[in-house]
């Protein structure tokens, strides 16, 4: 029984030492950069962008509220408080342009001075003690490397940022408007053979639902795409690298007449971003189709639950409107 249970072990043991390693490798490329000579101005940005990302998910919050009153206002026909929330409405809405331009631009301007440093270190790494040469004479894991430098940093502080920024963003914005979702469903009575059951919040658990539901299908949709798209960059490289290399030997190829054999090389290395081309196409023609309509559900889903509560006098036109887009956040 015990050496069972050891062999089902073995897997999630070595799954967990594989995300440790990725977790280390991940640390050691994007730790230098912060303790480098640039680091107080990347820190600098790091924190403004995340000022910036802050002030927009508030006046998000800001934002919805607006809409509560707003509708509540055109429901009791109330000219004067219309008027005054229309003014109210476009100062949010500069502000929230403001703040949504620049946390892209200093953010984009945070990802530049990052990629510049870390490319620097590594075409100085690269030319070094002839490592651009040993790197061909030797077989080395390392595929393209001067595509690594030029594309795949990029990728890094790109995506690295993005995806901080968009945690941070996502956290706040679900712990602001839950409270709000929360508020605003008030509680839900349902009568099943003679028991009166009391849901607190439920437009917050039917949220869960939704989104847990969506994200689970996404996933399974959607997973192929993370090999496809490593599959047709390396492709990418590769057909570009063959061509550089006719570039590099257009002597050798002109003398001995290689140009057929060249087209035919180029022919074969392309046939791969062809065939994975289409398997992109397709795979995100069925994301689409599934992503599209759940987000066209989920714009009539809240009305639809929140509807009971507006009928019964619960809420207004203005709460039901803010349930919508609550829901819509979280």
């Amino acid at each position: 029984m015990n050496d069972s249970k050891s062999e089902y072990d073995v897997p999630s043991l070595q799954n967990a030492v594989r995300r440790r390693r990725y977790l280390v490798k991940l640390w050691t490329l994007i730790k230098p950069y912060w303790f480098a000579e640039d680091r107080w101005a990347g820190r600098g940005l790091l924190l403004l962008v995340i000022a910036l990302t802050l002030a927009v998910v508030y006046l998000n919050v800001l934002i919805a509220d607006w809409n509560r009153l707003f509708f509540n206002a055109i429901q009791a026909k109330n000219y004067q408080d219309f008027m005054h929330l229309l003014i109210r409405f476009g100062i949010l809405a500069a502000l929230y342009i403001f703040f949504a331009a620049y946390a892209i631009y200093f953010n984009q301007m945070l990802q530049i001075r990052w990629r510049r440093w870390l490319t620097e270190q590594y075409y100085r790494d690269w030319l070094s003690d002839r490592s651009y040469y040993l790197l061909q004479l030797e077989n080395s894991e390392v595929e393209n490397p001067e595509q690594r430098i030029q594309d795949d940093i990029g990728i890094v502080t790109t995506m690295t940022l993005d995806l901080g920024i968009g945690l941070l963003n996502s956290v706040v914005t679900l712990a602001s408007f839950l409270m709000m979702l929360w508020y605003l469903s008030g509680t839900l009575n349902i009568h099943v053979a003679g028991f009166e059951l009391a849901i607190p919040g439920y437009m917050v658990w039917m949220a869960v639902v939704y989104s847990a539901l969506g994200t689970v299908a996404t996933h399974f949709v959607g997973r192929p795409l993370i090999r496809i798209n490593y599959d047709l960059q390396r492709y990418d490289a590769d057909f570009r690298f063959r061509m550089i290399r006719i570039g590099e030997n257009a002597e050798s190829v002109a003398l001995y007449g290689g140009e057929g054999d060249e087209k035919e090389r180029l022919k074969s290395s392309f046939n791969h971003i062809w065939r994975t081309w289409w398997r992109l196409m397709k795979t995100r023609k069925r994301l689409t189709f599934f992503t599209a309509g759940y987000e066209q559900l989920a714009v009539i889903f809240p009305i639809l639950a929140a509807a009971p509560r507006y009928f019964s006098g619960a809420i207004k036109l203005g709460g039901l409107t803010q349930t919508g887009v609550a829901f819509g956040q979280v």
